[in-house]
């Protein structure tokens, strides 16, 4: 595949407590269909020989070591919700092995989050232990360029919180919703890949369900779309068989070429 193509990787497609949950029984917890094994949700975006990270999750250690991934180029953040941030600790090997920081692109709320929790790491005071290392930008709503490409962020509700999802290029990533204001469906379109949050059947004040987001994949149009944030209540091989042909769920280590 050709360099400047847009690859991506499903680094997780769970919900906050994974799939199988702790002290579960369930067969989806139980199932052995390796597609019901789902890790924290977050994904790796590789284009121009550079790798962008969204979100890292309190599992980005075991991510990165399965996909084999030995550089971060820059993370997106999409807010500062514990399944998203708390795998920023485990950068501290990259920090050494780039030899710098690596810059972290999210809203002044989601910093506001990352600057109490990993203290140590803001603290100018000698220390003799390592913290990760990063740069911290501000962003809003706002494009902006990361590696040659446009990036657009969009605001989504999540519950009573606002959090972003981004398009680059043909692709959007969006997770943690529980609606698709008009604002940022006027970003959907003309998409190749669509994620969409959809986190079980039954409704939930903070998340999608699958059938709002089989709605709204509907609606939008993308070539393909792929559920995410998925919780043990969806069993993968039994829900995708229910679903339209051009929308699919997402799996851990699944890969995706974008056209265009």
């Amino acid at each position: 595949m050709p360099d400047q193509a847009l690859r991506v990787t499903v680094l997780g497609s769970g919900t906050s407590s994974g799939v199988p949950t702790i002290g579960c029984k369930c067969a989806v917890c139980a199932s052995t269909d390796p597609r019901d094994n789902r890790l924290r949700p977050s994904v790796l975006l590789h284009y121009e020989g550079r790798n962008v990270l969204i979100d890292a999750t309190p599992d980005f250690r075991a991510q990165v070591l399965r996909a084999g991934i030995e550089r971060i180029d820059a993370i997106l953040l999409t807010h500062s919700h514990a399944d998203h941030i708390l795998g920023l600790d485990d950068i501290r090997p990259l920090n050494y092995h780039q030899g710098g920081s690596i810059p972290v692109y999210g809203t002044e709320k989601t910093f506001d989050v990352v600057r109490r929790i990993f203290q140590y790491a803001f603290d100018p005071r000698p220390s003799k232990s390592s913290a990760p290392r990063v740069d911290l930008r501000t962003i809003d709503a706002t494009p902006f360029e990361l590696f040659g490409r446009q990036i657009i962020p969009m605001e989504l509700p999540h519950g009573d919180a606002n959090v972003l999802g981004f398009r680059i290029g043909n692709l959007a990533y969006l997770t943690d919703h529980n609606d698709i204001p008009d604002a940022a469906r006027a970003q959907l379109q003309n998409l190749d890949v669509l994620f969409l949050d959809a986190l079980r059947h039954r409704p939930h004040p903070t998340h999608s369900t699958v059938e709002k987001s089989v709605a709204w994949a509907q609606e939008i149009g993308a070539q393909r779309t792929f559920f995410t944030h998925m919780s043990h209540d969806i069993g993968h091989a039994q829900t995708e068989a229910q679903l339209p042909e051009n929308i699919r769920l997402a799996y851990d280590g699944l890969q995706i070429e974008v056209a265009g």
